[in-house]
Order: structure tokens, then C-alpha cells, then sequence
């Protein structure tokens, strides 16, 4: 699900939570929480001293729960990259009877890192329904869960801090009035590469957008629409005129999924997009740490957030 965290790198890509700038702040969608974020502990580094401070927040020790951190996904040894133009081609060829259509509305998991100015961080593991309805109204539901640990307790954020609640337990279930916006993402997205390219310029309002602006804006598109297939060739498409996004190879996404990975760096952060191997839609997009910042307790490869998107 589209996580409370707004987790957007700025165009300078500084991984440190407290000195980048942030969309949480005028994040004009309903629903959003607005509140400031900043790293302090490193996630891998920290899972003791984590445990330790969890169980003095949330008292008792009864079941463990899923204390999200994820890993970050790994590349399978000697497996095939296949090349951003070549998925492009099957992504055209399985996009030939337009079938899956475009359908507005999301449904995604996400894993979050989120902290107040006061306590450790927590990873925080939800997942969002959005759906919308022939009124122009729509729904949107908020769930606690973490698929990679059934049936076993959640951390989720209070207003007194992290929170323990039970696997699957509702955090927020909201019914919005018609909206009628013609502008992105709100709008229909494309299917033409090029069209496709000046919609996502538009929905972060910059005329050029960077590799990293691109895979920020797709992620921004996704959270509002779930792709047809020729809007997902079309995707890829443009991606495959992106500067310095390349293949990796084959990867399992955090719902199991086969797909394959293509990795993005800038000098802080390291975007990987999953892409389905058919038919080239987005899988997931997760962002993790190139470099340690020790001042904030950021080790290389700490896993900021990670987004799987569903149908």
C-alpha cells in the first residue's frame, strides 16, 4: 500500500531523511499524514538494539511480530539481463489485443521506513486499496499487514509511536467525494511513449525530467492508476531512453514474483524497478542506500523502501 511516509527522493538524491527536501510536506492527496521524517539507526546494523527498544515501546513479550526491515532484493547469479528495448518489444507484442485495460485506482504493498523526532525508526509494512467508483467517487482502504510473515503481529505508527496490532487489521477505511481533475495523474495516462513522457513531466512539474525524476513520477502514476498493457509498453518504451538505467538480471520480488531488475545510481541512492519479464509491467521499485552516513547510522544497502504493485 501506498505507504504514510512519503518516501520521494528530491532531484539531489541525499539520502539523509533530515536534509532532503520532501513531497510530505504539500502532498496534496487526501488521506496523507504530514509529518517530517529522518534516519537515525541503520536497519541492518541495528536489529538488535531495535528488538531491545520495540519491546520497552510496546511492553510484554507475547508473540514476536514482523519487524519489517527488508533485505534488499538480490540479483540471481548468472541469470540473463535482458535489455530495456528488448522487454520493450514484448511488451508491444503482448500488448497487441490491449488486454489488460487501464483501470484507475491502485492496489500496492509497501515497507517504509518512518520515524518521529523522538523515537527509533520501524519499517512499516501496509498495503493500500484504492478504488474508484462510476460517480467519480472513490474508496480507499489501509491495512497493516506484512505478506512475507502471515498471521504474525504488525508494527504500525501511533500517535504515541509504533504500535503492535494484529496482522490484517484495518488502519483506515475513507470514501472521498467526485473528483473531476483533468490534470496528472489524476488524468488517463497515455499510451504513447512520447505523450507518455510529457504527462509524467507534468505530474512532477519539471519540462526535462532525470532518470530519477522518470522512475519518481511512474511511481507517482502508480499510485493512481494500475497500468493496461499498452500503457505498460509504453512505459517501458520511454524507460528505455532513460540515461544510465540498466539491466541486472533476474530477481524475486518480495510477493514472490518473477522478474527482471534494472538498477538506476545516483551518488546516494540506488533505485532497482522490477519489471514483469512478459509483459514489462512494474512489479515493485525499491530504494536503498549506496553509501554509509555514519552521523545518522545509515549503513551502504539499507533498504529505505520497497513498493510492490498488484492488480
Amino acid at each position: 500500500m501506498v505507504q504514510v511516509e512519503r518516501r520521494g527522493f528530491a532531484a539531489d538524491d541525499d539520502p539523509r531523511l533530515g536534509r532532503r527536501r520532501t513531497r510530505l510536506l504539500d502532498d496534496p492527496r487526501p488521506g496523507r499524514r504530514r509529518r517530517r521524517t529522518r534516519l537515525a539507526w541503520s536497519l541492518a546494523a541495528c536489529a538488535v538494539v531495535m528488538a531491545t527498544v520495540l519491546a520497552a515501546l510496546l511492553g510484554g513479550t507475547g508473540t514476536t511480530p514482523a519487524i519489517a526491515a527488508p533485505r534488499p532484493l538480490v540479483v540471481s547469479p548468472h541469470s540473463a539481463a535482458v535489455p530495456l528495448d528488448r522487454l520493450a518489444e514484448l511488451a508491444e507484442a503482448a500488448a497487441t489485443d490491449g488486454s489488460p485495460r487501464l483501470r484507475k485506482g491502485t492496489h500496492v504493498q509497501t515497507w517504509s521506513l518512518g520515524m518521529s523526532d523522538d523515537r527509533p525508526p520501524v519499517t512499516l509494512p501496509e498495503e493500500r486499496v484504492v478504488r474508484w467508483h462510476a460517480d467519480a467517487s472513490h474508496t480507499e482502504l489501509v491495512v497493516a499487514t506484512d505478506p512475507r510473515h502471515p498471521g504474525r503481529p504488525v508494527l504500525t505508527d501511533g500517535d504515541d509511536g509504533p504500535r503492535r496490532v494484529a496482522d490484517g487489521q484495518v488502519l483506515s477505511r475513507r470514501t472521498y467525494p467526485p473528483s473531476w481533475s483533468d490534470a496528472p495523474p489524476q488524468a488517463p495516462p497515455p499510451h504513447d511513449p512520447a505523450q507518455l513522457r510529457g504527462y509524467l513531466a507534468e505530474t512532477i512539474r519539471t519540462g526535462s525530467p532525470t532518470t530519477a525524476e522518470l522512475l519518481d513520477a511512474m511511481r507517482e502514476l502508480l499510485d493512481h492508476w494500475t497500468l493496461g498493457a499498452r500503457e505498460s509498453a509504453a512505459l517501458v518504451r520511454l524507460l528505455a531512453d532513460a540515461p544510465g538505467l540498466r539491466p541486472a538480471g533476474q530477481v524475486t520480488d518480495r510477493l514472490g514474483r518473477p522478474g527482471q531488475a534494472y538498477v538506476y545510481d545516483t551518488g546516494g541512492a540506488r533505485r532497482m524497478l522490477v519489471l514483469d519479464p512478459a509483459t514489462g509491467a512494474v512489479l515493485g521499485l525499491e530504494v536503498t542506500f549506496r553509501v554509509a552516513e555514519p552521523e545518522y547510522g545509515v549503513q551502504a544497502g539499507d533498504v529505505m523502501d520497497y513498493s510492490a504493485w498488484m492488480r
